[in-house]
């Protein structure tokens, strides 16, 4: 077992400096260099990280022998081409979200990982989420009862991209999310989407996914809402969760809420015609259950050193990354197709 892996980030942008603050205080993990292509970027690292070696050239680190793993956090075309070239250089490679942009170049990257013997992880980082975790217990235990559907939200002003449109760019989060809480895949996915900012770059799209056991899933994503939102809704037969990321102090809360059958004319609940039972509406407690929150970014960091470290498979693995991706491609040709519904074959491959 490795006592301490050594990791280099490359990108320093938007997203990177946080993954580099983590692994900078991580316990088991050292890190050795940050890399940009920008020197004012580079600056801000020697300032906030001190002792950490810096460098605008990939190669010189991906050639560097003390360097076992390396982290990506730039621009989505790259993750393909940068991941590739890591993983043949004997890296370990965690990956920001997506981790590619087809899925058949994630399975390259998964059968790369395989044959040298290395991890591959995509940061979706609400699978790290206590709260995230926490709904999906409520689900596997049965408190919800029979699960109907899941609605998600994920919308904001602002950061708006030019290189990936705003499925891509956000709804990783929520399918992940979805495909983690249902441990099932859906064998249809359409969407709608709006270019309202920039030609050919939907702004805002309206995602739906359905699965084979009757349940589905809807997912709103806009860079142009006025409020920031990150919320899911998941309702069942017996009760409804709705977890809020944004909310400081109840992410989760739990509603004993539903519609009862109620058999008026047959004890045995045989209800052949529609006047042999009543609907009633239940509107019980509320209860907001207490979760002992750790920052998910950090939970994902630590998680992909200890599967380095322990020769482990991780939550986040190139196979989960990969049927994200497989999503996603649906829902873009859905979007291209004026929101047609593509039909997703749940075998492993394109």
């Amino acid at each position: 077992m490795t006592e301490t892996v050594n990791v280099a980030v490359v990108g320093c942008g938007y997203w990177g400096p946080n993954l580099i603050r983590n692994f900078y205080q991580l316990l088991g993990a050292r890190l050795l260099t940050v890399c940009d292509l920008k020197e004012d970027r580079l600056d801000y690292a020697r300032k906030h990280f001190p002792g950490v070696g810096v460098s605008n050239d990939v190669g010189s680190i991906l050639a560097h022998p003390d360097i076992d793993a390396v982290v990506l956090t730039t621009q989505a075309d790259s993750h393909y081409r940068l991941a590739s070239e890591a993983l043949e250089a004997g890296k370990h490679v965690l990956v920001e979200k997506p981790l590619a942009q087809t899925a058949a170049e994630c399975l390259k990257l998964i059968d790369l990982a395989a044959s040298k013997n290395r991890v591959l992880m995509v940061g979706h980082t609400f699978l790290y989420n206590a709260a995230v975790r926490k709904l999906k217990e409520f689900m596997a235990n049965g408190e919800l009862g029979e699960i109907y559907y899941l609605s998600s939200s994920r919308l904001n002003l602002g950061r708006i991209r030019s290189d990936i449109n705003a499925m891509w760019n956000f709804a990783p989060h929520d399918v992940s999310i979805i495909l983690y809480l249902l441990d099932k895949k859906p064998v249809a996915v359409s969407a709608k989407g709006r270019s309202y900012i920039q030609p050919h770059i939907e702004d805002v799209v309206f995602m739906h996914l359905d699965f084979a056991n009757g349940i589905s899933a809807n997912i709103h994503i806009s860079w142009l809402d006025p409020n920031k939102v990150r919320k899911m809704t998941v309702v069942g037969s017996k009760k409804m969760v709705v977890y809020d990321d944004v909310s400081p102090d109840a992410k989760i809360t739990v509603y004993d809420k539903g519609i009862d059958k109620i058999n008026i004319s047959n004890s045995l609940g045989d209800f052949e015609t529609f006047g042999e039972f009543q609907l009633r509406l239940r509107a019980g407690d509320m209860h907001v259950p207490r979760i002992e929150f750790v920052e998910p970014l950090k939970m994902e960091c630590a998680h992909f050193i200890d599967c380095i470290k322990n020769n482990k498979r991780p939550l986040t693995d190139g196979e989960e990354g990969y049927w994200v991706v497989r999503i996603l491609e649906a829902g873009q040709r859905s979007m291209d197709k004026g929101g047609v519904p593509i039909e997703i074959e749940w075998e492993r491959g394109g």
